[in-house]
């Protein structure tokens, strides 16, 4: 809800046209909205409920292999052999940097079904994200109806009231969550709306993959986390599987 009344003003600041869309258009944001970020979250939270952050982290970044082969059929993107070794060292280096070798976890069917479909959900941004761009939408009209559809469908899940209770318990709570809001959806989906015009879908996605690591290094840096052997290796995969996914030849 805050993400939406953040982007609204941004609109309002920016270019009131920008809120004009097309009716034979709103699937597109249905798609962002629905069927990616709530989707995406119902199943990532509940995933988080049932099994260890490390197996569905690791599960939610299969996000660039359904993006990568979506992506071939609905837009003719190409499987091309760097863009297969840059996914394979990617995903490889989350293995090390999330710790989930040797962590004894149990992989069960609904754990793996869950965890998959917060995947699904994720890439499904990219996808819908893609067809709204080619439509000629603005990287801020997709990111306002994205929230606006998602705040629709969310309440269904949610108690408003409570979580309302909860935001305006103190002025720290308040200043937290406008930071929150600001600096892990506003910012972060409008940059990547806009990447998205610019490199395809495979690419971005393989680019957000980053998301660990920086998450990882704050942790070390932060919270005085152990730098161990493994997180470097890892670091070092995901880093050499962004830069191939970026080379030309």
């Amino acid at each position: 809800m805050l993400t939406t009344v953040f982007m609204a003003l941004i609109l309002v600041i920016k270019d009131r046209k920008l809120f004009k869309i097309k009716l034979k258009d709103v699937w597109c944001f249905l798609g962002t909205g629905l069927l990616s970020i709530v989707f995406f979250n119902l199943c990532y939270f509940k995933e988080i409920t049932i099994t260890s952050l490390s197996v569905a982290a690791i599960l939610l970044y299969t996000a660039p292999a359904f993006v990568m082969i979506i992506s071939a059929f609905c837009f003719k993107e190409k499987l091309t052999r760097h863009k297969i070794l840059a996914l394979i060292l990617s995903f490889n280096g989350l293995i090390f940097v999330t710790g989930v070798l040797g962590g004894g976890e149990r992989l069960t069917v609904k754990t793996l079904f869950i965890g998959l479909g917060a995947g699904l959900g994720y890439a499904l941004y990219s996808i819908f994200g893609r067809y709204a761009i080619e439509r000629g939408y603005n990287s801020y009209t997709i990111s306002f109806y994205t929230f606006l559809f998602a705040t629709i469908g969310t309440i269904f899940f949610a108690s408003p009231l409570e979580v309302a209770s909860v935001v305006s318990s103190s002025s720290g709570s308040v200043i937290l969550s406008v930071v929150f809001v600001l600096v892990s959806t506003v910012v972060p989906y409008l940059v990547y709306t806009i990447g998205l015009k610019s490199v395809e879908n495979g690419q971005a996605s393989i680019i957000a993959s980053i998301e660990p690591v920086i998450a990882t290094l704050n942790g070390i840096i932060w919270f005085g986390e152990k730098m161990k052997f493994g997180v470097i290796i890892g670091i070092i995969l995901v880093l050499s599987g962004i830069v191939i996914s970026n080379l030309k030849k």
